[in-house]
């Protein structure tokens, strides 16, 4: 079978056996929320796969070696992908170990609004989760099975660098404004108010635009390989999913519930997701 549909079919097997795992044990543990911790960590797994698929298929049994494979663009991706992976995975696991017995309020509505029918429909929830994971993970798979052999040596393209430092930046970006939160939130003092203390001050999200960076930086690095185009696919998911669906819109509907007017104020003078200079007034806002 052509490895393009094996390897993601072997990634979507992956994918349904975790999700229902994790449906399980969710059910088990009365807690739904542990599904974006196994999401987040789940894509290390499947850029592994796809690298190991990959060496395995270069491999001369004869020499018992690989002789036409060169490792450094698609180990490196997979590299990225894994500690980018296990920390926001390591990252949300801590949140729901903080609150746990008590579920996200975003699945503890959901089990209000479906009732009887919670179980079997976070099922479904959980299978599309998987889902999407085979999706995003394009730009993985696209590096591992294009990837030059033997040409260029051990050097990166440069669409290869930028994707790098960009990666970098990103990552960096991202664990602050989320060092920057938990700080702001383990301070009882700070309890109701509004985070607005460093990237927060600048963006609602800085965290959001940050998770879509790194995104961009997995689609670029992706570029100069056969259907390398295709592989912005997944910033593209991700941008939706942030700014019209379960991203933005449920954070800030929730955030105005519990904050009111506070965080009204916040929304008037801060940008929504681009970090940017905020505005010194209300009144000055469009």
């Amino acid at each position: 079978m052509n490895p393009y549909l094996l390897l993601p079919l072997a990634a979507l097997g992956f994918a349904i056996v975790e999700m229902t795992t994790t449906w399980f044990l969710a059910r088990r543990w009365s807690n739904y929320g542990i599904v974006d911790v196994v999401w987040s960590g789940g894509f290390a797994v499947i850029a592994l796969l796809y690298l190991g698929s990959v060496a395995m298929r270069d491999y001369d049994s004869t020499l018992k070696s690989f002789p036409e494979w060169n490792p450094l663009p698609s180990g490196l991706l997979v590299a990225m992908v894994t500690l980018w992976s296990l920390r926001l995975a390591w990252h949300l696991g801590r949140r729901v170990a903080s609150h746990h017995p008590v579920e996200d309020v975003r699945y503890a509505r959901l089990r209000v609004k479906w009732g009887a029918g919670t179980a079997p429909r976070m099922y479904g929830f959980f299978l599309l989760q998987g889902v999407l994971q085979v999706l995003l993970s394009l730009p993985f798979l696209l590096t591992c099975l294009g990837h030059p052999v033997n040409r260029g040596g051990w050097t990166l393209s440069a669409f290869q660098t930028v994707a790098v430092l960009l990666w970098v930046g990103s990552l960096l970006g991202e664990s602050v404004a989320d060092a920057q939160l938990a700080r702001f939130r383990s301070d009882p003092s700070n309890r109701g108010k509004v985070c607005q203390v460093g990237l927060w001050s600048w963006s609602r999200h800085p965290n959001y635009f940050f998770e879509w960076l790194i995104w961009v930086s997995y689609a670029i690095y992706a570029l100069g390989y056969p259907g390398g185009g295709f592989s912005f696919v997944a910033p593209g998911l991700i941008l939706y999913f942030l700014l019209k669906v379960t991203g933005i819109p449920m954070t800030e509907a929730l955030s105005v519930e519990s904050k009111g007017e506070a965080y009204r104020r916040y929304q008037r003078t801060t940008s929504a997701f681009v970090p940017w200079p905020p505005r010194k007034s209300p009144a000055t806002a469009p």
